[in-house]
């Protein structure tokens, strides 16, 4: 079927979404009824490669598009304390400003709070265009809570995307209210499909007024979080299915979850590492259960891609962030600073000014496509890694030592494909570089081959030589992957000319428990 065909078939005969995501997902050989065709309606998907519906869905949700998170910021709200399951990786912290990892809050809030939080964020961040409720507990276990603070949204500001995070375990009894409040975008945790691997990770789960353990909390755990799947992708809700991958447990058993999901009509995958620092006083921090390290991440990542699309750019949100993906500025809307303000809700700003992000998306996309012909008619089966200091809008903006995080990029022949995040130490401090962080950077990027930075100190720049990770300066303020793939092209030609031979890197350190500010 020709493809403008197929659009106009889209957008004028077929009504309903689950329909929609099929008939793309057939074309792009991807189907959500299973099969090994890759799903190309995720995470990197771009405008040409999704019907209408689906585009206007995800095109500015930083969390179900990996383009739209460099230029697009997210809220969570912390109105759901309560949980009905324990998990072995999970533990709630309240009056909390010194931890970014789920389930973890500064300040717990009523709905009407968090409608004037909304309001009071989305006038001062103007590029943020979704509102989830992720927690601190489960959001379907505070159903009350959580459907009021998505009424007195969509009633005050109709623009803001409404998304929730739930276990699942009750999802099934909700999805008429889900559907109700406009919310089209759920993501579900879901670690296993066998109740035997279930047991490792889930101590117990409270359902229908009755605790239960082992096996056979697993049962009713997973086979209500498929069912709950079911329904909702057939009422056309883009369904996003976190994993935590926990070593020795379920690493391996996430292919089969990843099938599962698809089979199911899962939207995207995330797979994230396991979060298990002793301090944070967790089942598995506290019995030594270790993560993955950064390739064992990346492979499996890679195994499952070619089921469906990945999300790589999740970075285990709060369960009250703030800003873009990777930053979180929370500490500017406390509760007492929000009762105080005077807000107006001006949708026209908005609109204006994420025009204005639209135009600079363009751009960025624009660039990418020129600086990729360059590569036209390359070969190589050379594939390498490089970090990227970033403060976002897809640029090469941020000071090596003034970062907190850098964002990972594959680089070969085909170009620039984004694969993840890698928390970090700030390496300075008051103005001075800290030796014992610039450690933990360089565990943190020791499978990069390159460095790229806005700005770079004489000291940290000897140290990464000397580590083999090549610091990167000359394209400060560019685009990432234009200038990603011009480094890439004359790192390709150097060897071609026997200048240099490429040697493989190591692998890396993935941060565990990175402090945030909590000013």
């Amino acid at each position: 079927m020709d493809v403008s065909v197929q659009h106009e078939a889209i957008n004028g005969n077929v009504a309903d979404v689950a329909e929609i995501m099929q008939v793309i997902a057939e074309h792009k050989g991807c189907g959500t009824s299973g099969g090994s065709g890759k799903a190309s309606c995720g995470s990197a998907a771009g405008q040409g490669d999704l019907p209408t519906e689906i585009w206007e869905k995800v095109k500015n949700h930083p969390c179900y598009s990996e383009e739209a998170h460099h230029h697009y910021a997210r809220m969570h709200v912390a109105v759901a304390p309560a949980c009905n399951i324990q998990c072995n990786y999970c533990n709630r912290k309240y009056d909390c400003a010194n931890e970014s990892r789920p389930g973890v809050v500064s300040e717990k809030l009523t709905p009407e709070q968090a409608a004037k939080k909304v309001l009071a964020v989305a006038s001062t961040i103007p590029q943020m265009t979704v509102l989830g409720i992720a927690g601190p507990g489960d959001p379907l276990a505070n159903p009350e809570k959580t459907f009021k603070t998505f009424e007195l949204v969509n009633k005050a500001a109709p623009d803001i995307k409404l998304c929730l995070s739930t276990n699942g375990l009750t999802l099934p009894d909700h999805v008429d209210t889900i559907a109700k409040f406009n919310v089209d975008h759920v993501t579900i945790t879901i670690n296993m499909v066998d109740p035997e691997v279930g047991a490792k990770i889930y101590p117990w789960i409270f359902y229908k007024h009755k605790r239960y353990t082992g096996v056979e909390a697993a049962k009713i755990l997973t086979d209500r979080q498929l069912q709950g799947l079911e329904m909702l992708t057939e009422r056309g809700v883009l369904c996003k299915i976190n994993s935590v991958m926990i070593p020795g447990i379920n690493d391996q058993h996430l292919v089969e979850v990843n099938r599962a999901v698809k089979s199911r009509g899962a939207f995207l995958h995330n797979i994230m590492p396991l979060i298990s620092s002793p301090e944070h006083g967790t089942v598995f921090g506290l019995n030594g259960q270790r993560g993955p390290s950064a390739q064992e991440l990346k492979a499996l990542q890679d195994s499952c891609e070619g089921e469906m699309n990945m999300m790589r750019h999740c970075r285990q949100c709060r369960a009250d962030a703030v800003g873009l993906l990777g930053e979180d500025r929370s500490a500017e809307f406390t509760t007492e600073k929000i009762m105080a303000m005077d807000v107006k809700y001006d949708l026209d700003t908005r609109k204006a000014y994420q025009a204005k992000v639209e135009e600079e998306r363009v751009a960025k996309v624009a660039a990418k496509q020129e600086e990729l012909a360059e590569l036209t008619g390359a070969s190589s089966d050379i594939k390498v890694l490089v970090a990227v200091a970033t403060k976002g809008s897809g640029l090469i903006n941020e000071h090596f030592g003034h970062a907190k995080e850098f964002q990972v990029y594959e680089l070969s022949t085909a170009g620039a494909k984004f694969v993840g995040h890698r928390r970090v130490d700030l390496y300075c401090q008051g103005g001075y570089g800290e030796e014992d962080s610039l450690g933990t950077i360089i565990r943190a990027i020791n499978d990069c081959h390159a460095v790229f930075v806005a700005k770079i100190g004489g000291c940290p720049k000897s140290d990464l030589i000397k580590a083999g990770i090549e610091p990167v300066d000359q394209y400060a303020h560019e685009f990432i992957e234009k200038s990603a793939i011009a480094w890439f092209k004359a790192y390709l030609d150097k060897i071609n000319d026997g200048d240099i031979e490429h040697v493989e890197r190591g692998d890396a350190a993935i941060r565990q428990g990175a402090l945030i500010s909590a000013a």
